[in-house]
This record gives C-alpha cells, sequence and structure tokens, in this order.
C-alpha cells in the first residue's frame, strides 16, 4: 500500500514559521544542500510521541498565492501513476521533474482538485 513519505509546507516568512513549528512541535530545521535552482529549502526532521525519528518533510517560500501544504506519496513510477490519476479523472498540474541525488515527482490534483504529489524515491536522478 502506498504511503505518504514527505510533505511540504510554503510559507511567506521561512524564519515566522521554522518558529511556530518548532515552538508548538518541537520539529528542526536544516538548509537543504539540494535546493532546486532558484529555490531555498529547508528540511523539516520531526519526532513521534516516543521521541523517535518521524516523518520528513520541507519548507519553502510560498511561489504562488494559492499555494498550500503538499503531501508527497511513494509510487514505483510516477510516469505511471500520472497516468493512473487522469484515467480515474484527477489532473497532472506539474510533470514529472527531478529532484536531483532524491528521485522524481509530480504535482496533481485528485477529482476534488486537492493537490498531492507523487513520489519515485531515485539516487540517482539528475
Amino acid at each position: 500500500m502506498r504511503t505518504i513519505v514527505h510533505f511540504e509546507i510554503p510559507s511567506d516568512d521561512i524564519e515566522r514559521s521554522k518558529k511556530f513549528y518548532n515552538e508548538l512541535f518541537g520539529w528542526n530545521f536544516e538548509k537543504s544542500p539540494s535546493s532546486l535552482p532558484g529555490i531555498e529549502y529547508w528540511l523539516v526532521t520531526t519526532l513521534d510521541y516516543k521521541g523517535n525519528k518521524a516523518l520528513t518533510g520541507g519548507m519553502m517560500k510560498r511561489l504562488m498565492p494559492e499555494q498550500g501544504p503538499i503531501n508527497y506519496v511513494d509510487v514505483k513510477s510516477v510516469e505511471e501513476y500520472s497516468a493512473k490519476v487522469e484515467q480515474l479523472g484527477g489532473k497532472v498540474i506539474f510533470p514529472k521533474r527531478a529532484v536531483p541525488g532524491w528521485g522524481y515527482f509530480a504535482i496533481c490534483a485528485d477529482t476534488e482538485n486537492n493537490g498531492f504529489a507523487i513520489f519515485e524515491a531515485d539516487n540517482t536522478a539528475k
């Protein structure tokens, strides 16, 4: 079964958001060395209630006013699942893109126009 492997939070003020989530949940932030060109990206480390490392996420500057949080679901193939999204009545908003050293993703919308992403892990992605 496919599951959420990463989340992303857009922010108008990165420092304010980092402070908020750190003080609220204890989340830690580290600037990503592999940010996409022109986009500063912060990796988010979360802990479960026992203090164990849990789901990872990311934070970046909001790119457009309607941009909201997004969950990334792991898939075997971004191409295969992009086709499946459209066959089931959803939309591929941003087609497959590489995140060098991490893998590939596509941003999609479901039949109710809720955004989500599909992610294919591949550390050789360029």
